[in-house]
């Protein structure tokens, strides 16, 4: 696949864009059919916001719920993976005592979250502790099932971990953990696109995940989906007019009265999935199934480019690896920051015009480089980076 597919990106060609993973890109023909949409909201906002927009959400939720291997009925849009974690962590009530289990690989975001709640309601959050080194998906499972105790109310796994790139063995964990009446809530931030989902065999509580990221669709665009049996009891992070309309009057679900507007707010994001998904799909012979095969097996080249260049063992096996693969670099004292980057994130980009985040974890000084495998990168750009990590590191 020789393809030059950064042809319909609009990405600075100036930069070696590496880091898909934490924000997306977005092909300049979806963000064109974006453009239409707004100016069609600004040309009668009124006939939009009051007549038109709900017909269209359930277009873009009717193609998005097929997508991801799911029922309309139980999907809604949300801004992002995060803000489907609050609302559904904020729709529970927690005891004091009861576990919630997470990992030390999670989003730093979505552990806030717990956070929060735990300290609102008295919660206890159970860590369980995942080495980055040897690890596979039998120990992944092992792991966090040997954390459940009678106590435990809901396990929040990563399907893919942000700051280490891991696939987690969820297919495994779920029926396992919901069979001993734990409620299961999988952040599949990276999930949609980067997976081949079927939310009704997975069958957890519930699963968020972005659509901006892998699907390419513009920033804003992400998904809630709720098991059968949660919906009744989830409600979103803002409570607006839907909370007190009557789904029965209107003709359409609670959920979607009161997930579909949450307030004023542009809705074009989510209406754009659809033609993210189909611009995607017919950019390469294939579909959606090569794309997978063939990003995945870029970022795992990529990943064995720095390993070799810089003398650093495997540390995940590759049942482990999608799109998103971290290496290990030395420690350093460097000041580091998850949300701001790291002295060596600005040397690379602007000594050698090279994007692409150092990661602290499991905390300062230790530290990886995540790479991204998307359709515009290609494998000489990961040899880029391994020269330039080397001759960063040895000054």
């Amino acid at each position: 696949m020789m393809t030059d597919y950064l042809d319909h990106w609009s990405l600075d060609r100036k930069i070696t864009f590496l880091n898909h993973g934490s924000f997306g890109a977005c092909p300049q023909t979806v963000l064109d059919f974006q453009s239409r949409l707004r100016q069609r909201i600004e040309s009668q906002p009124v006939q939009f916001f009051l007549r038109d927009v709900y017909d269209m959400i359930d277009t873009a939720r009717q193609r998005a719920a097929e997508f991801i291997g799911g029922h309309p009925s139980q999907l809604v849009f949300v801004r992002n993976a995060t803000e489907g974690v609050n609302a559904i962590l904020r729709s529970l009530d927690f005891e004091p005592g009861d576990e919630i289990i997470v990992t030390d690989h999670g989003y730093q975001a979505c552990k806030n979250a717990v956070d929060f709640v735990a300290r609102r309601t008295g919660a206890t959050i159970v860590t369980v502790q995942i080495p980055f080194l040897d690890v596979n998906h039998t120990l992944i499972h092992d792991l966090i099932m040997q954390a459940v105790t009678p106590r435990t109310r809901l396990a929040l796994i990563d399907h893919v971990t942000s700051p280490t790139g891991l696939v987690l063995p969820v297919e495994r964990l779920v029926p396992q953990l919901e069979a001993l009446g734990i409620m299961t809530l999988i952040d599949g931030a990276h999930g949609p696109g980067m997976l081949d989902l079927s939310m009704s065999t997975l069958n957890a509580s519930w699963y968020v995940g972005n659509f901006h990221k892998w699907v390419c669709a513009p920033k804003g665009a992400a998904m809630l989906y709720a098991r059968e049996d949660r919906v009744a009891t989830l409600h979103p992070t803002t409570i607006s007019h839907g909370f007190s309309l009557d789904a029965d009057d209107i003709g359409r679900p609670r959920l979607h009265l009161e997930f579909d507007w949450v307030g004023t707010q542009d809705p074009t994001a989510w209406l754009c999935v659809p033609h993210a998904i189909e611009t995607l799909a017919a950019m390469v012979p294939g579909g959606w199934p090569e794309i997978r095969r063939h990003c995945r097996a870029l970022t795992i080249e990529g990943r064995n480019i720095l390993l070799e260049t810089l003398q650093v063992r495997q540390p995940a096996s590759d049942e482990c690896i999608g799109q998103l693969a971290a290496v290990p670099l030395p420690p350093s004292a460097e000041k580091i920051s998850p949300m701001y980057g790291s002295p060596l994130q600005e040397r690379l980009l602007k000594q050698y015009g090279i994007e692409v985040p150092i990661v602290p974890w499991p905390g300062p000084p230790h530290r990886l480089v995540r790479i991204s495998g998307a359709l515009y990168n290609h494998s000489s750009q990961y040899a880029l980076l391994s020269q330039a990590l080397q001759e960063v590191m040895s000054c």
